[in-house]
């Protein structure tokens, strides 16, 4: 594979990057053409893609949840309150069954579907396909899913994990929590683990490149309560530990900036939010300013700056009852876990 793929920011796209969307778009196509000839309920959920007036991913959850065999239910339902459910990782199977290989032609469309509609439209397909490069072009295939709860019955979460990815689509089940839960996003554009500094083709380097501009207004004083040594460790759940604290984490607090300053702080917030559905960005943001958005605190970590350029790969915003950890080195791995208070579960 070439190093250089895609990026939806640059307009660039190499021959090879060209290849793997036609591959992607085909095999696509081809589960879709073959879901629906299998079954017509995905003959209806295509012609509903169509007219774009695709159902709520809850809706297909529903649906996916009452296809399930007796030994598929066996694998992947818990009861809503597993402790499994609230458990994030950058590289995990949260069970032993794997899309592609333990569910129907249309169960996987309707997992296809139900990914895609917890993404925003602009961000859907460049999500999809970053998840295809990191597992070697398989895809959501190479992803496995959990069902907490019952749809219809009351609570009830859906997880999709894998490489680079945890997903959650919960229907507000799970009270004053952003996205039903902590989720994890990252990509390895290229074939190289260790990314260039500019990190060309990588989904997300967009986010990163917004904080930095956060950094540059910054004065001299805000820059050294800003910039800091060695970041949080990676320890799966461990990482997104909320404090609960107002004052006294790491980086300079909104309260030390300007009006300026903060308006492009909120803008990261939101670029950060971009790639996902509207409903739950909207909720995340909620919960952040109701918490109190003075109390956030925001910095910067020197120990990783690949290239030596000053462009921070790592960065974060944390408050009392919310964290976003971006580690852009040696590629991008990032976490968001927000809540209307500080506690896991």
């Amino acid at each position: 594979m070439s190093s250089q793929n895609n990026h939806p920011n640059t307009g660039l796209q190499t021959a090879s990057a060209m290849d793997r969307r036609r591959f992607l778009k085909s095999t696509s196509c081809s589960l879709g053409v073959a879901a629906a000839a299998a079954n017509p309920l995905v003959h209806t959920l295509a012609n509903a893609a169509a007219k774009k007036k695709q159902p709520a991913s809850e809706t297909l959850v529903a649906t996916l949840f009452g296809s399930l065999d007796e030994k598929q239910k066996q694998q992947i339902c818990f009861p809503f309150n597993h402790p499994l459910r609230s458990e994030v990782q950058n590289n995990w199977y949260i069970t032993k069954s794997r899309v592609g290989e333990h569910f129907t032609a249309d169960q996987q469309a309707m997992i296809r579907e139900i990914f895609m509609g917890i993404h925003s439209e602009e961000y859907a397909k460049t999500i999809f396909e970053a998840v295809a490069w990191d597992t070697d072009e398989e895809g959501l295939e190479d992803t496995s899913i959990a069902l907490f709860g019952e749809p219809g019955e009351g609570k009830f979460e859906f997880v999709l994990t894998g490489r680079h990815v945890t997903r959650r689509c919960d229907g507000n089940s799970v009270d004053g929590a952003a996205f039903g839960g902590p989720i994890f996003y990252g990509h390895q554009a290229g074939n190289k683990d260790r990314e260039p500094a500019d990190h060309p083709g990588n989904a997300y380097w967009y986010q990163a490149k917004r904080a930095n501009e956060v950094f540059q207004m910054l004065d001299g004083k805000q820059r050294e309560m800003a910039l800091l040594g060695q970041s949080r460790k990676e320890e799966g759940t461990k990482t997104v530990t909320l404090t609960g604290k107002k004052s006294g984490l790491p980086g300079v607090s909104m309260t030390e900036l300007m009006g300026d300053q903060k308006g492009l702080v909120r803008q990261v917030l939101a670029d950060v939010m971009a790639p996902f559905r509207k409903q739950d960005a909207d909720e995340a943001l909620k919960l952040v300013d109701q918490a109190g958005f003075d109390h956030l605190h925001m910095a910067f970590y020197k120990n990783q700056d690949l290239g030596n350029d000053g462009v921070w790969d790592v960065w974060q915003i944390e408050g009392p009852s919310s964290l976003i950890y971006f580690r852009g080195a040696p590629h991008v791995h990032a976490y968001i876990h927000i809540r209307d208070k500080a506690e896991i579960g």
